[in-house]
């Protein structure tokens, strides 16, 4: 139990709350704890945001469609993680990702009227929430500023990134290649060229119909 604690206590939500705030916080709050087996989807995308997810111990999966469902993006998170606080509040509040276990995963969920209710009393879990919600839309909103120009490999590197959350680590892309060529404003012979020459370095590895990045960091060099 304690190292459970600890692992919360590692959230950024949570950081810098003082141990006592802490515990009164948990004797509060009723913790719903569960585990997953590997394959189980966790949240399914399009599903409301009506509490806040905290994974504690495994591996996840996020799987982003398109808008108009022409691609998959899909890249994975290791514990301690939170899904999605940016969801739960604003305009929309459902899930935009499906979250599936990608071996046995432990989490702890926390219901929205208890945060509105009871976190939100805290200054130091109101400041970190905001935080959080700035430094993402801080985070896309440079990317709307960022020129996407350059040859064609550049212009695929940077359509791949811009979809991540993160900047390292695996990602993999659902995509025709003949919508992937029409994203990139080239020719679907060309497109095919580049990310042959991108896998003979091993920065992807090609399927049918997907690209698979095992590091991010190393594509963007």
């Amino acid at each position: 139990m304690d190292s459970m604690f600890d692992t919360l206590l590692q959230l950024p939500l949570f950081q810098g709350l003082a141990q006592e705030d802490f515990t009164n916080i948990l004797a509060k709050v009723k913790l719903h704890f569960t585990k997953h087996k590997k394959g189980e989807i966790l949240v399914q995308a399009g599903t409301p945001c009506t509490r806040l997810i905290f994974i504690l111990k495994g591996r996840i999966s996020a799987t982003t469609p398109a808008t108009d469902g022409s691609f998959l993006f899909t890249e994975q998170y290791e514990a301690p993680y939170l899904l999605e606080p940016y969801s739960m509040f604003g305009m929309n509040t459902d899930y935009v990702a499906t979250y599936t276990a990608l071996d046995e995963v432990h989490s702890i969920n926390i219901s929205k009227s208890f945060v509105m209710n009871e976190l939100a009393q805290y200054e130091i879990f109101r400041l970190n929430y905001i935080n959080i919600i700035s430094n993402r839309a801080q985070t896309l909103q440079r990317r709307l500023w960022c020129t996407n120009e350059g040859d064609l490999q550049n212009r695929i590197v940077h359509f791949i990134s811009n979809l991540a959350e993160r900047p390292s680590g695996k990602k993999s892309l659902k995509i025709k290649m003949e919508e992937l060529a029409r994203i990139v404003n080239d020719t679907r012979l060309n497109v095919s060229k580049v990310l042959n020459a991108l896998q003979d370095k091993d920065l992807v590895e090609l399927h049918r119909g997907e690209i698979v990045v095992h590091r991010l960091e190393n594509l963007l060099g």
